[in-house]
């Protein structure tokens, strides 16, 4: 299968799931570019859905179907506002719904079928539609391997305000373009203030559309939407493989329902625990660390692979000092400002494979070719070659901004802003920075539950060493929240550990197909 640059990337970053983070509208999020159209006949909650072959969705994604795979769509319709439960009568969305979007990738290779896998890639904002169809195509691509698409069917869904399912959009194109080519650390208190009035239009932009509906995309309602997809697919319990964030939807799947849980993996633990600053300043922490490994990998592969080196560090971080001042304009006009230098920067660290990647493009970017790192941003950014952007971020903000009970001052943001830069220089600022796009959110908050999954199977949760997005520390946080969580650890990098390498998808494999818990304390190195 032939594939672009850009495919390539936007394939990494998909499976990577990339983490929710407080950067610009307040996190990463994984690309998603299949068509926004329907995908099936929507269907009354709780009745079957009405499922219909849909393989344009694949075409669109990667240019065709992966070989001996079947995909159908469907709809089904969901309460807007769960309530207790059992859908609210009064309150906002009260006898409202929501439509969520199906697909469902079935082998025609399948034997003895267990049910159904459902998967989730992180965000909040990242289309499960389309990672069910890039996992669809096999380990030769990065998928799932086949003796898990031989014995489920692979169910992804738009979680609501995502992509296709009722989908949020309240951010212009322009503001996007803003956000991401600001400076990543406005140090004058005229450039800081900048940012604050930018986020405050932004937040104002959500908040006249939406309103008292805004409360209604966090995580605690999308997981009650996940119940009604283990319904809809015909499983009396769930089995789910969630990456990043995912992993904060399925541990809230847990609490609420342990008793219809089959089988959880847990990829890129996110710490329900911590407080937005204490995320923050994880991540922080998490992409220095990736950023210092990029740089001992430089000096180590000087030459083609690394024309930065010996010094990638001084490199990289002169090419943002330079964009602040005089950016590289490409011939299309558009400028190469802090901002997307940044962006591209972080777009290559969720991955080992994208080390390479920034290298080039920061030589290049000194030689004045812009492109590449336009390349880099954009595939993170979701941004179309004509400025247009999917509804990745809206989701993104809506959903962590919901989800959060506490929100920083600006004059404590600005305080984190000055301490994070000593001791985090180049991902400190813009992290502290971030925080102001939940600051000065307009919509109410509604908490997801913090607390054991007592009744439910174990579960289990897999933590890369080298994660920038989902800092390791978080991994065993995670599993002692839940009480019956297992740890499974990859000595590797980037984000997110299945299916990487063998030891780990043996053991992830084991336990979707057989229940087999791994080991207590199971390490699988890097290679």
């Amino acid at each position: 299968m032939t594939r672009t640059p850009d495919r390539i990337r936007r394939f990494r970053l998909a499976l990577a799931g990339l983490a929710a983070a407080a950067l610009i509208a307040a996190g990463c999020t994984l690309p998603a570019v299949a068509p926004r159209t329907d995908t099936g006949e929507a269907a009354a909650t709780g009745t079957a859905p009405t499922w219909r072959a849909c393989p344009e969705v694949a075409d669109e994604l990667v240019g065709r179907g992966a070989p001996n795979v079947r995909y159908e769509c469907a709809r089904i319709k969901v309460p807007r506002n769960w309530g207790t439960g059992g859908g609210a009568t009064t309150g906002p969305g009260a006898n409202e719904t929501f439509e969520i979007a199906l697909l469902r990738a079935r082998s025609t290779k399948q034997r003895d079928r267990i049910g159904s896998l459902v998967v989730n890639p992180g965000g909040p904002g990242g289309s499960g539609v389309d990672t069910a169809v890039y996992l669809s195509f096999g380990p030769a691509f990065g998928g799932l391997p086949t003796s898990v698409t031989d014995r489920f069917d692979i169910v992804g869904f738009d979680p609501r305000g995502v992509s296709r399912s009722s989908p949020v959009k309240c951010i212009p194109d322009a503001d996007l373009d803003a956000s991401f080519g600001y400076d990543p650390d406005p140090r004058s208190q005229e450039s800081f203030d900048g940012f604050v009035a930018l986020s405050q239009r932004i937040g104002r932009g959500c908040g006249d559309r939406y309103g008292d509906q805004l409360p209604l995309y966090g995580t605690e309602q999308a997981a009650r939407d996940m119940d009604a997809v283990r319904a809809a697919v015909g499983d009396d319990k769930l089995t789910y493989l969630g990456y990043s964030y995912g992993t904060l939807l399925g541990a809230t799947y847990a609490q609420l329902y342990p008793r219809r849980v089959r089988a959880l993996v847990l990829d890129g633990a996110v710490d329900p625990w911590q407080d937005p600053i204490a995320g923050s300043e994880g991540q922080a922490k998490g992409f220095e660390l990736a950023f210092g490994n990029f740089s001992a990998w430089c000096a180590a592969n000087a030459g083609q692979r690394c024309p930065i080196a010996p010094d990638a560090r001084a490199a990289v971080t002169s090419a943002v000092d330079k964009a602040r001042v005089s950016p590289v304009r490409g011939d299309d006009g558009r400028e190469a400002t802090a901002g997307w230098v940044f962006y591209a920067i972080v777009s290559s660290l969720y991955t080992e494979s994208g080390w390479q990647e920034l290298a080039g493009a920061i030589d290049k970017l000194a030689g004045g070719d812009p492109r590449e790192i336009f390349r880099l941003a954009d595939a993170y950014a979701d941004r179309e070659p004509d400025g247009h952007y999917s509804n990745m971020f809206d989701a993104n903000l809506t959903v962590n901004c919901t989800d959060q009970d506490e929100k920083p001052s600006v004059a404590r943001i600005r305080q984190l802003q000055s301490q994070w830069r000593v001791k985090y220089p180049l991902f400190g600022p813009p992290l502290a920075v971030g925080l102001l796009s939940c600051t000065e959110w307009p919509g109410g908050r509604d908490p997801y539950p913090t607390g054991r999954a007592d009744g439910a199977p174990p579960i289990l949760v897999v933590g890369t060493t080298g994660d920038p997005a989902t800092p390791y520390e978080q991994t065993g946080k995670l599993a002692s929240m839940l009480g019956v969580g297992r740890v499974l650890t990859w000595e590797g990098e980037g984000h997110t550990a299945y299916p990487q390498t063998s030891c780990v998808t043996e053991a992830v494999d084991a336990y979707l197909l057989d229940l087999t818990v791994p080991r207590a304390g199971l390490r699988c190195p890097a290679r």
